[in-house]
């Protein structure tokens, strides 16, 4: 059975930092790209970042330089570190995994989901 499971969200005030995990489990995700959604209240899902089978990385602009991502294939994780983070940024943030080896709209395996919270 194959799950992701997010950790790491909070409750942080505006300027601070979050950094969070995703545990995939199931089976073996090297080959797929990994990768971060986010939805706010009353919002649409939408594309936060991703990481590839071979390690390139692409961000929404609207977190680029502010958040980072990063994957332990020995160990099925994918980070995302935030940093300078806004209120805009509160959202529930899902992990996702695709297949395709870079991340679309439609990944095959999606986490809960954890929220973050950013208080200005």
């Amino acid at each position: 059975q194959v799950q992701l499971v997010e950790s790491g969200g909070g409750l942080v005030q505006a300027g601070g930092s979050l950094r969070l995990s995703c545990a995939a489990s199931g089976r073996t995700f090297s080959s797929y790209a990994m990768g971060w959604f986010r939805q706010a209240p009353g919002k649409e899902r939408e594309f936060v970042a991703a990481i590839s089978w071979s390690g390139s990385t692409s961000f929404a602009a609207s977190v680029k330089g502010r958040f980072t991502i990063s994957r332990d294939f020995t160990k099925n994780t994918v980070h995302l570190q935030m940093n300078s983070l806004k209120p805009e940024d509160t959202a529930v943030y899902y992990c996702a995994a695709d297949r395709a080896g870079v991340l679309t709209t439609s990944p095959n395996y999606w986490g809960q989901g954890t929220q973050v919270t950013v208080s200005s």
